[in-house]
Parts: C-alpha cells; structure tokens; sequence
C-alpha cells in the first residue's frame, strides 16, 4: 500500500471543534465486512449487535494534562511545553517537545508559574523538536506531579482549533481510565457512559481492558509514500493474565472479541499468539498495521472517523477492507459525519 492511497477531501466544517453533548448519542455507522452494508445508528444502540458472552477490551490509559505554557529566562519569550513521558523519577527528568525549537538551546532555564516555584532547565537535545527537561522542585515526587499538572493543559489534536477549557479535562478521557501515562486519548472509549456499560453488564456483554500509552506517533506525519519504509513511534503497553485467560476462553467459545479503538487493536496484535490466541505483554510496541493485515483474535472494531493520510485510518482499512472503509469515509463525508476525536464513531462487523 501506499501513502497516496490514503487521501481524501476532508471539510473542514466535518472535523469536530467540541464533544457530542452525550456520550453514547454521537451518531453510529455500523458498516458490515460481509455484505458491504451500511446502516446508520445511534452509538448506544451499539450493544444491539453483539450477544451475552462477547466481550468488548477498552484501553484504560489516562491522559494527563501534558500541555503547559513556559517562558524562557532573561528574554522571557513564550515557550510552549509538550510532555511526552517521565524518564527519571529521583532526578524530575521529562522527554518533552518545544515550540519553538529554534529558541531553545541546552542550559537554558524555562518557568512555569509567576512565583517561580517550578523551573525546568534543558539538559539534552534529542531531536530538532525534542528536548529532556529537568525540572527543579524541592518537593517530594508527589507534590512535584500534582504541581505540574495543575500547571498543565488538555492536550487537545492540533486539528481542534481552539484552547483548551475546563470540560475539556473531563470529556478527553475516557469514563474507566485509571492508568496514567497517554498524551493521546483512545476516542473510540469516549463514547461509552456509565448508563451504556451497565445495559452492557445486563445484557451479558463482558468488558475487558488493556493499557496502551498512546503517544503522538499517532499524528506524526508519514513522509514515505512506500508504507513497508515508515516506523511508528514505539508506545508502552501492557495486557494482563487475567485478561488473556477471558480472551482465549472467549474465543474457545466461539464469542466474539471486539476492540474499542485503533490502540486496542494495536495491543491485540502485538500480544497475539498461536491459535487465535492472546499472550501476555508487558513493554513497548512499535507495531504499524495497515493493509493488508490477517487478524485472528478481534472480531469486530469501533472507531473514530480519522484525518486523511493517517496511521490510523490505516489500521481501521486493514480491519475493514481497504476499498470498503475508504467507500465508507466518503459516505460519511456526504451524511455529514463528525470526524476526529471528538467526532462520532463507526462499528466495523
């Protein structure tokens, strides 16, 4: 496949600026891999599609509040401060992209607040966009991160063209996330309300959950056209014993697996054993999956409707069908669909 391949007029009036006032009433395109049709639903009608014993596996990561405004010492220029992942805990070390990099050099001290009780100084220059900050605080670990957080944004896609607002910390994340450590949040999870999971419970419709850290790899562009040449960023993950054990009884069982978003189906593949199987998996994965792709332990997916050449428009093709996903995208475009994270959803089956 090629990158070209994955091109399509998006309107930009179709990517979502705001969250659906609901969770579960964004709008369902349910699009069938067998017969190739199409019906269009409400999200929470999603459980009439599945039966007692199916499972549905959620990531549970937690997005943290990554963005943060700095200004540079002496010129007192605005810096702004991604946090990317915490590389040393005793030292306060943070893997962290700035813009803009031009004005950032090793040495130089950045402060985040007007009583200067939070001060990073760059140590390392690891990329032309990346940096190791460390950050200065005399306080334990505790107090430190709950310091910085406070500090911190929502760290919203660069396609959401507005700040940051105090809802925003709430609906970017997903109402079962427990482990912190995403600076991108699995959308597909966002859509399920706590009156959905309990009608899923009633219904007999088991829920599993793995952790996949999603970075912004996810949005990095791909500057190759020749797929097979693009690396992804590698994520940190992690799936449990106790979730293999009710994935492989599942699947013995002929009930179906189904994976609530790209970083799910990402963590499936890359813990997938003999057999239709899953295996546990504790580490980093860099797995790219696009078409075509055999998968032999998720058997239905949902996600987000996503931006053009995208790795996970790529995933969701590979899962769907290349030729019916990219028909499917432009139905959506003509039925005025909303896309991105904030968007509405699609139940591939």
């Amino acid at each position: 496949m090629k990158l070209s391949q994955f091109k399509f007029k998006l309107p930009e009036e179709l990517i979502a600026q705001e969250p659906a006032n609901i969770r579960d009433e964004s709008r369902l395109m349910v699009v069938n891999r067998k017969s190739g049709e199409i019906e269009h639903r409400v999200f929470k009608e999603i459980i009439n599609y599945f039966d007692e014993g199916d499972i549905f596996i959620f990531n549970d990561t937690k997005v943290f509040p990554a963005r943060l405004d700095g200004n540079k010492e002496k010129t007192g220029a605005r810096i702004e401060v991604f946090l990317l992942r915490e590389l040393n805990v005793e030292h306060k070390l943070w893997d962290v992209l700035v813009e803009p990099a031009r004005k950032i050099r090793i040495g130089n001290k950045l402060y985040f607040d007007e009583d200067e009780s939070i001060v990073a100084e760059v140590i390392d220059n690891t990329t032309s966009r990346g940096r190791t900050l460390r950050f200065l605080y005399d306080g334990s670990h505790e107090e430190f991160k709950a310091a910085l957080f406070r500090l911190g944004m929502t760290p919203l896609p660069e396609y959401i063209k507005r700040a940051p607002v105090e809802d925003d910390a709430d609906r970017y994340q997903c109402i079962f996330a427990r482990n912190e450590g995403a600076v991108v949040a699995p959308a597909a999870g966002m859509h399920f309300s706590r009156e959905l999971l309990k009608r899923m419970e009633i219904k007999g419709i088991e829920q599993g959950f793995l952790t996949v850290h999603s970075g912004l790899g996810n949005f990095r562009e791909i500057d190759v056209e020749d797929l097979t040449k693009h690396r992804m960023d590698s994520e940190e993950m992690e799936v449990t014993q106790e979730l293999v054990d009710r994935v492989n009884a599942i699947k013995d069982a002929e009930k179906r697996v189904c994976a609530i978003g790209t970083s799910v189906l990402r963590g499936i593949a890359s813990a997938v054993s003999m057999g239709g199987h899953m295996k546990t998996f504790s580490g980093w994965t860099n797995k790219f999956i696009f078409p075509p792709y055999e998968f032999n332990v998720t058997d239905a997916l949902v996600s987000n409707f996503h931006m053009p050449y995208s790795t996970m428009l790529m995933m969701v093709s590979a899962f769907g069908g290349y030729e019916l996903i990219m028909d499917a995208y432009q139905t959506a475009i003509k039925e005025e669909y909303r896309f991105g994270a904030y968007g509405d959803a699609m139940l591939i089956i």
